[in-house]
């Protein structure tokens, strides 16, 4: 049986992918104490990066927003096999962001709301949590954006 965060994800149409494998010398998760942090995760979809290129160039905000959108669903899917059950979530403490774009492009909290947006909506109000957004001139394999995650379980 589905448990609510699981029940939540197919309300709005997300099934979460197998997590993908770490592509150089890290893991893709770290526990200690009631913390779980996630790596950064890139916006792939069935093996490939979804979205790729730099915002502000051959990216546009509500592309970039739904790239991030993706990265989290990547972070859960990581999150899902660092603890077994998404409902032992008691909280979304941080995410981070970073947004591949041009040296011009400044919206990059609205791109970064892709993925806040899609925890408050999976976790409710112990999805509000602290962030830092922050643009870079590139990331792994071309892609636009990159989440990282820091949640706290029971």
């Amino acid at each position: 049986m589905a448990g609510k965060i699981e029940t939540r994800l197919a309300e709005l149409g997300i099934t979460l992918p197998q997590p993908a494998a770490p592509v150089a010398n890290y893991v893709p998760f770290v526990t200690t104490g009631s913390l779980v942090v996630v790596s950064g995760q890139v916006p792939v979809r069935d093996g490939k990066v979804a979205y790729s290129g730099k915002l502000g160039d051959t990216v546009n905000q509500e592309t970039g927003q739904q790239a991030a959108q993706l990265c989290l669903v990547n972070v859960l899917a990581q999150l899902r096999a660092a603890l077994g059950d998404l409902d032992r979530v008691t909280r979304v403490v941080r995410l981070g962001g970073f947004i591949a774009c041009t040296p011009d492009f400044t919206a990059h909290a609205p791109v970064m709301n892709g993925a806040s947006d899609l925890a408050v909506a999976v976790f409710g109000e112990a999805g509000r949590h602290a962030r830092s957004t922050i643009g870079v001139p590139s990331l792994p394999m071309d892609a636009a954006v990159e989440v990282e995650g820091m949640f706290e379980f029971a």
